[in-house]
């Protein structure tokens, strides 16, 4: 699933760079996009980062993924579309993402043997 988001977010990084950067211009959402893009990206290493850890906290894990879908996904769409009101939603996804990043700081440590 992480290698999934990545690849998404390069995917979708290039496609907002040529493909659809006139739109974006035209738009005035070229910035919008690239925001989407970054907070994909670093968000899929994160998911990466969880998969190669002994204990993986499930909630933790989906609060990540949610949150890009959340976050990433309505900045896409917004960008693509100019339908502002998605910009209403989009903070939802950034306090999933910021959930998860605090469930990370509270998660119990154990031990390495």
């Amino acid at each position: 699933m992480a290698a999934a988001f990545g690849f998404m977010g390069v995917a979708l990084g290039a496609f907002g760079a040529h493909g659809l950067k006139d739109r974006l211009l035209a738009n005035e959402t070229l910035a919008t996009w690239e925001t989407a893009v970054l907070y994909h990206l670093i968000h899929a290493v994160v998911l990466l980062v969880l998969t190669n850890r002994h204990s993986i906290q499930r909630g933790t894990f989906l609060c990540f993924a949610s949150g890009i879908v959340v976050f990433s996904g309505t900045l896409y769409i917004l960008s693509i579309t100019g339908i502002k009101w998605l910009g209403a939603i989009t903070p939802i996804g950034g306090v999933l993402l910021l959930i998860g990043w605090a469930r990370l700081f509270f998660e119990k440590k154990k031990e390495v043997k």
